[in-house]
């Protein structure tokens, strides 16, 4: 039977100021995307996340993000690959406390922002933070955003990767996503029917019309969006009625 995750972003909250609607998001999902402190979050709200993950037995993943919380780690930043390992080691590090205070474990890694452009962009980055990945835990997931990092990933035979696709977002027609300056509510009947392609066929429509191949094993979902949970709520209608079923990534691997 095929089968797909659902992830989200989520943790983005900090101090007084609150980002996304997790508490409504997480049963729907499979693995969250915690944010480590440094684009968003904070230790409250990482833990509070965590143990928000492991009541729904959600997937734990870190979503590290360059050291820049009032761009929201989205603005381009000057860092070697070294720096930018150590940026993954030491977010991945705070997460794996956490979820070892609460009896669960962490299952994946996915950058963030920038952070996830200047990893699509220079293989040498994208080598290093895979190579720390690995020596903090080899079982660690690698979930790639675009199928540059993918092809690195691929060069390490003990590093599990699997490959997201975007449905709340349009493709172009090079299978880069088109990132919109403000947010609208979606067609969840739209949303729901690019799962499916996906799920069962590796493709999805492009903005242009044509079609696309998107070999995703997982699904992201933005959790901030206007109508998140009505989207959530119709994917789980249409899975069900195609017989797909949801995993974790670390049952997918």
């Amino acid at each position: 039977m095929t089968a797909i995750d659902i992830n989200c972003d989520m943790g983005e909250s900090f101090g007084n100021w609150t980002m996304g609607r997790d508490d409504e998001v997480m049963p729907y999902i499979t693995s969250a995307n915690i944010a480590g402190g440094y684009h968003a979050g904070d230790p409250h709200v990482m833990r509070e996340t965590v143990e928000l993950a492991a009541e729904h037995d959600v997937g734990i993943g870190i979503h590290p993000g360059l050291p820049d919380k009032m761009g929201f780690g989205r603005r381009t930043m000057d860092a070697t690959p070294e720096e930018v390992r150590d940026y993954v080691v030491y977010q991945l590090g705070a997460l794996l406390a956490f979820a070892k205070r609460h009896g669960a474990s962490v299952q994946h890694v996915k950058p963030h922002g920038a952070m996830y452009s200047m990893l699509s962009e220079s293989a040498d980055h994208c080598r290093a933070v895979m190579e720390g990945i690995l020596e903090v835990d080899p079982d660690l997931v690698y979930l790639a955003t675009d199928m540059n990092i993918y092809e690195v990933a691929e060069e390490y035979d003990e590093l599990d990767a699997v490959f997201e696709g975007y449905v709340d977002l349009d493709y172009n027609p090079d299978r880069t996503l088109i990132v919109e300056k403000s947010v609208e509510p979606k067609d969840p009947e739209l949303v729901a029917d690019r799962v499916v392609s996906i799920a069962t066929r590796g493709e999805v429509e492009a903005v242009d019309g044509t079609t696309i191949d998107v070999p995703a094993s997982s699904i992201c979902i933005h959790g901030d969006g206007p109508n998140a949970v009505e989207l959530l709520e119709t994917i789980h209608e249409r899975l069900e009625a195609e017989e797909i079923e949801l995993a974790r990534l670390d049952e997918l691997v």
